[in-house]
């Protein structure tokens, strides 16, 4: 019922008039030929070392950097861009193993659609899109040359990744409202009838000194789960060489009892990050990420432990700029409720702290 509902809304949703959405993906250079369509070509290469000081690969609870002592390869990552007047296709494949873990619920393979989407933009501004896209939820983008930490917060690891459906997107001056139907999170397939529900509505002020996002997701990934996630992004440009970003979200999933039960009371993990960036230069920034996470119910870092707890995270990480070479120092701390971590293969902690360098390159 709940999905009729929202399929006419977004019907009537369509006839609506305003400025089409902003795309939150960098620009690239654009080939062109005279009286021909825009195409743009775009991609971007990483690789990195990880090293961590209690020799335990496992001690990595978050997304792509599950390494320790070795040097890793990320993905290259090849984007087509192409339109002929209303009509758009943008198509984003991935090699390597950051790859394979972005796309996990598909078969194990290093090479993946990251994205394939059409879209249609109205004369009304209007703008409708349909196939596979990355997640409009949290502050960090899968792309490593996109986020100025290369490892992951423990939100982006364990929320959405991306979605696959259809999504109506329209503005009203400085303020935007995307809605759209799509498959469980992070399946591209599925025989599944069950649906979730996406949404964002975000804000800016006239200078774009302030920008905010309200995102979220909601819908059955089984006939006996319901989750609903909310999430919130706020920008600032603190003036001169600094910014700030905040990141909070909260998931809250219930479980039914048997097939004719209701849904019992929710289960909830949370977080929230903070963001400084500093840039000190045009080839030197550096950034500050503080992360709290909570997950005391067990439904993530804390499920194979006898209780659920909260973590602590620091990361502080450099970008050196040469060209469109990226490299990223990057030193992280951790301080967890419970002994989650090994210092030894036989040594619990509640503490984790690693080393890795990165190499970004796009193009």
């Amino acid at each position: 019922m709940l999905q009729k509902i929202f399929a006419t809304g977004l019907a009537f949703f369509c006839l609506s008039t305003a400025s089409p959405a902003q795309d939150a993906a960098p620009a690239a250079d654009t080939i062109t030929v005279a009286n021909a369509p825009a195409l743009v070509f775009s991609g971007f290469a990483d690789a990195y070392y990880r090293y961590d000081f209690g020799e335990m690969a496992s001690n990595n609870n978050t997304s792509f950097t599950n390494s320790h002592n070795s040097f890793e390869l990320g993905m290259i990552s090849l984007k087509a861009e192409h339109s002929i007047g209303k009509v758009g296709m943008v198509a984003d494949v991935g090699f390597g193993k950051r790859a394979e873990d972005f796309s996990y619920a598909d078969e194990n393979t290093r090479f993946i659609i990251k994205q394939l989407y059409l879209s249609y933009a109205f004369k009304n501004g209007l703008k409708i899109t349909a196939g596979s896209w990355a997640t409009h939820i949290g502050y960090e983008l899968v792309d490593a040359y996109a986020n100025r930490n290369y490892s992951m917060s423990y939100m982006f690891s364990y929320g959405p990744f991306f979605h696959t459906g259809i999504k109506a997107e329209k503005t009203f001056g400085k303020t935007g409202l995307m809605l759209g139907i799509a498959n469980p999170t992070d399946l591209k397939s599925t025989t599944l009838s069950n649906k979730y529900i996406i949404g964002q509505l975000s804000t800016a002020t006239k200078d774009d000194v302030l920008k905010a996002y309200l995102n979220y997701q909601g819908g059955k990934p089984t006939d006996s789960v319901l989750v609903n996630q909310l999430d919130l992004v706020f920008l600032a440009a603190l003036g001169g060489k600094f910014s700030l970003g905040v990141n909070g979200t909260i998931s809250n999933v219930q479980f039914k009892t048997g097939s004719e039960g209701d849904f019992g009371d929710g289960l909830q993990w949370f977080g929230a990050a903070l963001y400084l960036n500093a840039d000190l230069s045009e080839h030197f920034w550096m950034t500050l990420r503080t992360e709290y996470f909570d997950d005391a119910k067990q439904l993530n870092v804390f499920g194979a432990a006898p209780a659920g707890g909260n973590v602590l995270a620091a990361t502080l990480s450099a970008n050196l700029k040469v060209e469109g070479l990226t490299v990223i120092p990057e030193i992280r701390f951790e301080k967890a409720s419970k002994e989650i971590f090994l210092n030894t293969p036989d040594k619990a902690s509640d503490t984790s702290a690693s080393f890795l360098v990165a190499a970004v390159y796009k193009f």
